[in-house]
Parts: C-alpha cells; sequence; structure tokens
C-alpha cells in the first residue's frame, strides 16, 4: 500500500533564516522521510515580536532565497496571506485543507515547544497533525517533554538513533522528541554582526547576506513598522515564486 505524504511545516520569524534552520530541516526531513517541508515566516509572531523585526516581506523573500534549487522546500506566504497575529492552528488547518490526505508535522525547537500552553488552542493543535520537537543548543527534551503534564503521556515519545517509524505511528496526537547536532547558529547574534556591519559568511546564505547588505536590515530599531502589510508582502511575493 502507498504510504501517506508527509509535509513538514517548520515556523518561525526566520529573522533572518540561517545556516542552522537549514541544517535543522535537512536532518529531520531525512530521519522523518519528509517529501516537502514548507518553510513558513510569521506574519506578526504572538510571541517573538520585537521593535526591530524586519518587514515580513524581507522575512520571506529571504527565506525564499535561503531555499533556491532546493526542490522539496518551499517558502511559504501562508501566514502573511493570512494577516494579523500568527496563529498555529491557522496556518495548520489552512494547510490541512490544502493537502487533505497527507500526513502533517509540525516542526519545532525544543526552546518554543516549553510555551506550546500559551498558543491558541493549543490542545487542538497537537490533535490536528503530529509535532517534531528537535533540540537546539542549551535546550533540554526532558524540560519540553513535561511542559504537557500526565494526561499527555502516551502521546509522546522519544526517537532513538536509527529507529525506523512506521506511517502509522504519526497520527495525532503524536509528539516526537528528537535530538539533532543542532549547528549552533543564532538569528540574535546575527542581527547583532549585521547591526555592526560585520560579516555574516558561514552564518547564512550568501544571498541572505546579500540582502541583508543591500536592504540594511537590522540597522534600524523601527523595522516593524515600515514596509507593506503582512498580506501586501504576500501579494508582492507570487513574482518570486
Amino acid at each position: 500500500m502507498t504510504r501517506s505524504e508527509r509535509i513538514g511545516l517548520f515556523g518561525g520569524t526566520f529573522d533572518p533564516i540561517h545556516n542552522g534552520h537549514l541544517r535543522a530541516a535537512r536532518l529531520v526531513q531525512r530521519r522523518f522521510g519528509l517529501d516537502r517541508v514548507f518553510f513558513i515566516p510569521a506574519a506578526i509572531p504572538p510571541h517573538k515580536a520585537r521593535p526591530d523585526m524586519a518587514p515580513a516581506r524581507d522575512r520571506l523573500r529571504m527565506t525564499a532565497l535561503a531555499l533556491a534549487g532546493r526542490d522539496s522546500w518551499t517558502a511559504s506566504p501562508v501566514e502573511l496571506r493570512a494577516g494579523g497575529p500568527s496563529y498555529s492552528i491557522r496556518t495548520i488547518e489552512t494547510m490541512r485543507r490544502r493537502f487533505p490526505r497527507a500526513r502533517l508535522f509540525f516542526i519545532v525547537g525544543a526552546d518554543a515547544f516549553l510555551e506550546i500552553r500559551t498558543w491558541r488552542e493549543w490542545e487542538r493543535v497537537l490533535r490536528r497533525c503530529a509535532f517534531i520537537v528537535m533540540t537546539r543548543p542549551g535546550s533540554r527534551l526532558g524540560a519540553a517533554a513535561s511542559v504537557l503534564g500526565p494526561a499527555w503521556k502516551n502521546a509522546l515519545r522519544r526517537v532513538a538513533p536509527g529507529e525506523r517509524l512506521p506511517d502509522g505511528a504519526f497520527e495525532p496526537p503524536a509528539v516526537f522528541f528528537l535530538p539533532i547536532d543542532a549547528r549552533p547558529v543564532s538569528s540574535t547574534e546575527i542581527r547583532a554582526r549585521a547591526r555592526q556591519g560585520l560579516s555574516l559568511a558561514g552564518l547564512v546564505p550568501r544571498a541572505v547576506a546579500d540582502h541583508i547588505r543591500t536592504k540594511r536590515l537590522y540597522r534600524e530599531r523601527s523595522a516593524l513598522r515600515r514596509g507593506l502589510s503582512p498580506a501586501h508582502a504576500a501579494r508582492r511575493f507570487e513574482k518570486y515564486r
């Protein structure tokens, strides 16, 4: 029997997207046999909005530049099109309507998963798609696993090295904790270096570094207020697809 298509939803601010994101996505895709991964920049992140955040159109454009030439990876404007704060439940439901027969996997770092109970309709979120929770530098899987409480114990699973998971194991609610050799790259560090005009070589793809330099991103603290609305930025992005 042909297995269901497996689609990863990798959300985040991507401010900016960097080589650590790309390495993590590559490891997760290989480990879970994902057919496609959608990188989804948040329009207005409910938990991470900052005065120096790059405009939505630039974060989406940098994501597209970073993924150029990778057939199974796509920069998605789904949250920019929706407008307003970027809630995961809305994104998941949109992608489920688009891919009704696929298995959806929400890819998230362990640090972000620690805040899962603050997400809008968080219990519904966990029941609508499988979660892949990755380790990141300084994070612990044990802390992420304990945040849900005993009622969710049967939904949690640590993925052992080399373990093969059958398609039936992914039926939500299912939260997989995946230790990965995450590259110690920080968006905070990259923004600080960009603010000082320092090289970003080895931290972000060259096309992303060129975009940051050309647009003088992170040089001002008013970036969040500049430019197009997220929905308008998504429409403008179509010319890059």
